[in-house]
């Protein structure tokens, strides 16, 4: 028998040209809105502009707060709810990338909530936050469907996911013209970040007949048009089918959680700030090898789904190519990364993998097959 939850409160707002509804929305819900972005590329871009000059012709008071950076702090994150506060906003607006949105959830709801949001990303209940509105810039984490907030504590270098039904967007604003502009190293990075989501909740012992069904299309999605945007960023047609790939792989990660490739990655970048993507594709491979005996069924899935012929083989074999595709996709991608090469030394390794356990267990024991605290090490290992 079937049994399981599916929520997804968040409002979708998807299409070419859907930005200019930014002050129409931010209208519902307050006049005085902060806008929480990165310090360069939506000021290159002129969206930075667009969205203030849609949020004056609603008449709405707005400041901006652009202090993000990739893998976002929680001391920024802290700095911005002091800020929110003194100025009196009533709406967040996370604009740009996963990083910004991901402060923009943690700014709205310590905004609300007293103390140290560490304590709420270990398990502190909150009660509430300001409303959010996410505009996403890239094809990658997908924090506009889901109600995660992934931060780094600088002093700890726990980068962990505040996880709060607070923090699902009212309205996420998801228009792929905004995405024409990335290079393509950001192309393939946060694409292939929504690869691992949708294959790690499709893979995951939480995973449910909806998130299954969206995780599938997602990889299916990806798999044709990750390509055919890297190669060719104006295609607005494929960056179309990237934005929806995209935020399903945030609703289905919102609903089963990521696995021991997102386990393994979150403390590498968290430790040495490397590029969350990328940390991901020198994982990738060697998680799936770890792990697909163990779902053999679902692995195979995933090879039909990124365009392997699986009719005259076993579900072993079929299986096993799931990792071969994935391998073409990376040297597509040009995503030849190993941690090694991303500054991970064998110094590391001991911090790595009890960090691992400290901050990303819940994800490790989703895995379909469950790494110790040896096997870990091993693993990273492996991907130096």
């Amino acid at each position: 028998m079937m049994n399981f939850d599916y929520y997804m409160p968040t409002k979708l707002v998807f299409g070419c040209g859907k930005v200019s509804l930014v002050g129409t929305y931010t209208a519902g819900f307050g006049k005085k809105a902060m806008i929480v972005t990165g310090r360069n590329s939506t000021k290159k871009t002129g969206l930075l502009d667009r969205v203030k000059k849609y949020l004056e012709e609603e008449k709405i008071e707005y400041h901006v707060f652009d202090q993000i950076e990739e893998n976002p702090l929680t001391t920024i994150v802290a700095e911005g709810a002091d800020y929110a506060r003194r100025h009196g906003c009533e709406v967040v607006i996370g604009l740009g990338g996963g990083s910004a949105i991901d402060a923009a959830k943690g700014i709205a709801f310590l905004a609300v909530n007293d103390g140290d949001i560490s304590d709420y990303i270990f398990g502190k209940p909150g009660h509430g936050a300001l409303s959010i509105i996410a505009i996403t810039t890239t094809a990658g984490t997908g924090s506009e469907g889901d109600s995660l907030a992934v931060l780094t504590n600088p002093e700890t270098k726990d980068k962990k996911a505040l996880k709060s039904p607070y923090v699902y967007p009212k309205v996420s604003i998801i228009d792929p013209e905004l995405m024409t502009t990335l290079p393509q190293n950001l192309i393939a990075a946060t694409g292939l970040d929504a690869l691992c989501h949708a294959i790690e909740a499709y893979i995951n012992k939480r995973s449910n007949p909806v998130s299954d069904v969206l995780a599938l299309k997602a990889i299916e999605i990806i798999s044709e048009n990750l390509p055919k945007v890297y190669a060719d960023p104006d295609d607005i047609e494929a960056w179309s089918h990237m934005a929806l790939a995209n935020t399903l792989g945030g609703m289905v990660i919102d609903s089963a959680g990521v696995t021991l490739g997102h386990g393994l990655e979150h403390s590498v970048s968290g430790l040495l700030n490397v590029r969350h993507g990328e940390g991901l594709a020198a994982i990738l491979v060697v998680m799936m090898e770890y792990s697909y005996q163990a779902s053999p069924v679902k692995f195979a899935n995933i090879a039909k789904a990124m365009g392997v012929d699986t009719s005259n083989l076993s579900v072993e074999a079929a299986a096993a190519n799931s990792i071969h595709a994935v391998k073409k996709l990376l040297d597509k991608l040009d995503l030849k990364f190993t941690l090694g090469s991303l500054g991970v030394k064998e110094e590391h390794i001991e911090w790595l993998a009890e960090n691992c356990i400290k901050t990303m267990t819940y994800a490790i024991s989703n895995n379909p097959k469950v790494p110790d605290v040896e096997e870990i090490k091993k693993l990273y290992r492996k991907c130096l």
